[in-house]
């Protein structure tokens, strides 16, 4: 298994879920329908969130290393799981709004 793992390389949250999804009976949904160009936007959406969460978790650590406080260090840490909860939702929506609006002009 940990083979199949780094030959496939980091997967993203999107992808993740789209396994669980599977592995309950759920079936994938159906990127095929779209255009090229909305899913040249959608990977685009995608690329740009990782590089947000990247430079939040390098700033994150930074910050972590300078904090000798436990109380400060916990709240640091909650900011950090809001900020990039955050992110990951908007990435969602992005995403979101990108296939329906692909799917809708896909119908006309």
């Amino acid at each position: 298994m940990a083979d199949r793992d780094k030959s496939a390389g980091m997967k993203s949250a999107y992808e993740l879920a789209l396994e669980r999804l599977e592995r309950q009976g759920i079936e994938r949904p159906r990127e095929g329908s779209l255009g090229e160009d909305t899913r040249q936007r959608m990977s685009e959406v995608r690329q740009q969130t990782e590089a947000k969460l990247a430079e939040l978790q390098i700033l994150h650590h930074d910050r972590l290393k300078r904090i000798y406080d436990p109380d400060k260090r916990r709240e640091e840490e909650e900011d950090y799981v809001r900020e990039r909860r955050r992110l990951e939702a908007d990435r969602d929506r992005k995403i979101e709004k990108l296939r329906s609006d692909g799917a809708a002009a896909a119908k006309t």
